[in-house]
Parts: structure tokens; C-alpha cells; sequence
């Protein structure tokens, strides 16, 4: 999952982030560093004169003694190199009433823009709202879904468990990122370079491990429905718990070794910056891995109901069975997450502003459509809530319906 941090913005996405130490930390580091110098040269100044201006750090650069009179230059400090190539110099006048104001201003003579654009700051603070508003629905949409699947003795099967343990991931995904933007964000003087206690490292491996469990269980669902496919066997309880092995455990494992190396490697900042990172390959690895073979079984399941619905093909009892798996088939986009295969295999800051608006925005709501698609408009389930209502309307008005009376005589699948 990459994270990335603008002008107080915290955005977030499901592939990998850049550097150990991002320009903006480096650049801060920097000036600190300077400022250090700075000061140890003013105390070691001290009350030497009283004459002209005082040696001062103007949050930039070090002003030496001067005469009063004397135009002192300074050239633009080393570290805004990071951001643009400049050779420029500040000037500044000592006057018998002190300094002058620098001139020309930073920005200008040095090349550095003192805040990105308006139009910027709208785009990702549009964006931040956006998926702040995609996980809330999608948050209470999933929780109504499983309290849905969980409440129906009727609607407990294989299918709907490993729908259960999605529905579950997405949840947790949409609360990790709550609970990283409360933790790390909470207050605009936040100094995210600095920042390195263990509830902000605590929220980041929560939220790698919830996106990881959230693909895998993905990659459980294309698994489920491939092996449906190929084979007509009953997936008894072993096979449920081998999936649940893969769904929850696998992330643990490579979670705890991720853990391991950021701590004995590489134990900076928040963990939350990972660029040119290796060892963030172990969190991003087996993501991109998940999301490719999710891919190859979504064109498997294609080409296997291509072949199923031939005409010639089609037999009079399980015509109806394929041509409903057609039908599912058609949602599969958003269940196997396909979306994600357009940046899967690009450079993390390729098209920053589109992968935001395609991974962060679009996965937001991607909760919402699958508990839509998988619940509240499957037949099964409907049927079993109408069901419900009318016992209900029976309990509380005396009259059963036949439907009910029915109902009472079907088979659980």
C-alpha cells in the first residue's frame, strides 16, 4: 500500500511508495542540520562586538557579522537542489536600524516555490474527501452485508463464508485507514519526519496487513469459483480452512517479517516512507504477485464459460446452472479487483494524480459494490429476508403467509 503525504494530506494506495527518506524530510533534516551550525557560530561570537549586525539564522540561511553599510550574499543553500537546479544568491543590507528584508525573496532567487498550486491543494483535498466518504458507506454497507449473511441459518455455505471474510477485509481496510489518518494526522503541527512512536507504526502494519488480507481474500474468491468451475467436488471444511490459512495467515507471515526488517534495518520515521526501500517488496511482493494471478484466473473463468456456453455444448440440466454463472461472471471486475492490474506493474509515481483517482478513489467504493452485487441483490438472500419479514408480520399479527408456510419446507444449500 503506498502512502502518500501533501502540504497535511494523507493519501493512501494498494501498491508500493518511493524512498527511505522522502526530499521534503531530506530537506528539513537539512536545514536543521544548518541551523545547528548557525547557532554554534552565533555562541561563538558572543558579545565580541556591538558594532554593525549580529550573526543571525533567518529559518534559511546564516547572516555573518556586518558593518553597518555592507551588502552580504548568500547563496541559495545546497539543499534546494532537490528540487530544482539553481545557482541564485539573497542579499541583504546592514543598516544602522539592523538587517534589511532579504532580497530578492527565496522563492524567487532560488527557484523554490513556497507551496504547491491552489489547484493542487483542491485536487487532493477532493480527493482525501472523496475516499473518506467511499470507506464510511462502504464501512456501514459491509457491516449490514455480514450481519446479513451471519443472521440467516439458511445462507450459511462455503460461498458465503469466504464472501463473509472479503466483506470482513474491506471493513478492516476502511478502519486501518481511519485509524492511520487519526494517528498520524491528527494535528496540522504534526512533524511527520520526525514522527516515531509505536501508535503511528502500530497503525501503519495494521494497515498493510488489512490491504494485504483484503487481496488475498480476493485471490481466495478467484480460487473458489475456478475450482467450481473445473470440478463439481463439495469444498468440505478442510478445504474452507485451507482458504482461511491463505487469507488471514499468509499475510501474517509476511507482515511479521516486514516488522523484522524495518526493525532491525531499517527503523526510520513512522515506517510509513518505503521508497527504494528492498524490504518493502516484502509487503509489496506478494500483493502485486495476488493481483496478477487474480488476472490469469479472471481470463481462466472467461475462457472456461466461452467454452461451457457453446450451444452444442449446453445440455438441458445444466444449461441453466452455466448461463447463471454467466451472470456472475459479468460482476467479477470489482470482486477479483482487476482494476488494480492498470498500475500494477508501472513505476509507484507514474501518473500520480490519475493512480489516485483509479486505486484510491474507485477502491474506496469497491466495498460498497461488491456487498451491493453479492448480497443485497442476490436472489438467495432476498428471498430469505422476505421470508423473514413475512414470519415476522405472522408473529406479530397472527396470520402466516403461504409463502412462509413454504418457505419452512426447503432445502439449505
Amino acid at each position: 500500500m503506498s502512502c502518500l503525504y501533501i502540504r497535511g494530506i494523507f493519501l493512501c494506495w494498494a501498491s508500493a511508495a518511493l524512498s527511505s527518506l522522502h526530499p521534503e524530510c531530506e530537506y528539513i533534516f537539512q536545514l536543521e542540520k544548518e541551523e545547528r551550525h548557525c547557532l554554534q557560530y552565533i555562541a561563538e561570537q558572543g558579545n565580541r562586538t556591538t558594532e554593525g549586525c549580529r550573526p543571525f539564522w533567518d529559518a534559511v540561511a546564516c547572516w555573518p557579522h556586518a558593518e553597518v553599510g555592507e551588502t552580504v550574499q548568500r547563496a541559495c543553500p545546497a539543499i534546494f537542489s532537490l528540487f530544482r537546479n539553481n545557482t541564485g544568491s539573497v542579499s541583504r543590507n546592514c543598516t544602522s536600524g539592523g538587517w534589511s528584508r532579504h532580497f530578492p525573496p527565496y522563492h524567487i532567487a532560488c527557484s523554490v516555490d513556497d507551496d504547491i498550486p491552489e489547484t493542487e491543494q483542491i485536487y487532493f483535498a477532493t480527493v482525501k474527501l472523496i475516499y473518506t466518504v467511499g470507506y464510511s458507506i462502504s464501512l456501514v454497507v459491509l457491516a449490514v452485508a455480514v450481519f446479513i449473511l451471519l443472521l440467516f441459518r439458511r445462507l450459511r455455505c462455503a460461498r458465503n463464508f469466504i464472501h463473509i471474510q472479503l466483506f470482513i477485509t474491506f471493513i478492516l481496510k476502511a478502519v486501518a485507514v481511519f485509524i492511520k489518518d487519526a494517528t498520524l494526522f491528527s494535528s496540522d503541527d504534526t512533524n511527520h519526519c520526525t514522527l516515531s512512536t509505536f501508535a503511528c507504526k502500530a497503525s501503519v502494519v495494521f494497515c498493510h496487513y488489512c490491504v494485504m488480507s483484503n487481496f488475498f481474500w480476493l485471490l481466495v474468491e478467484a480460487l473458489y469459483l475456478n475450482s467450481l468451475l473445473l470440478s463439481s467436488f463439495n469444498h468440505s471444511r478442510r478445504c474452507l480452512w485451507g482458504f482461511s490459512l491463505l487469507g488471514w495467515g499468509v499475510p501474517v507471515l509476511f507482515t511479521v517479517l516486514w516488522i523484522g526488517s524495518r526493525v532491525y534495518f531499517e527503523d526510520t520515521e513512522c515506517w510509513d516512507i518505503n521508497e527504494d526501500s528492498p524490504y518493502w517488496w516484502i509487503i509489496k511482493g506478494p500483493i502485486v504477485v495476488s493481483i496478477a494471478v487474480n488476472f490469469i484466473l479472471f481470463m481462466n473463468i472467461i475462457r472456461i464459460l466461452i467454452q461451457k456456453l457453446n450451444p452444442r455444448l449446453i445440455h438441458f440440466n445444466n444449461s441453466s446452472q452455466y448461463r447463471r454463472l454467466t451472470k456472475s461472471t459479468l460482476l467479477l471486475i470489482p470482486l477479483f479487483g482487476t482494476h488494480y492490474m492498470v498500475f500494477n506493474f508501472l513505476p509507484d509515481y507514474f501518473n500520480v494524480n490519475l493512480r489516485l483517482c483509479i486505486e484510491l478513489c474507485m477502491g474506496s467504493f469497491q466495498g460498497l459494490l461488491v456487498a451491493i452485487l453479492y448480497c443485497f441483490l442476490n436472489q438467495e438472500v432476498q428471498k430469505e429476508v422476505h421470508m423473514q419479514w413475512l414470519r415476522w408480520q405472522g408473529r406479530s399479527y397472527g396470520v402466516v403467509s403461504p409463502a412462509a408456510k413454504c418457505s419452512q419446507m426447503d432445502t439449505p444449500f
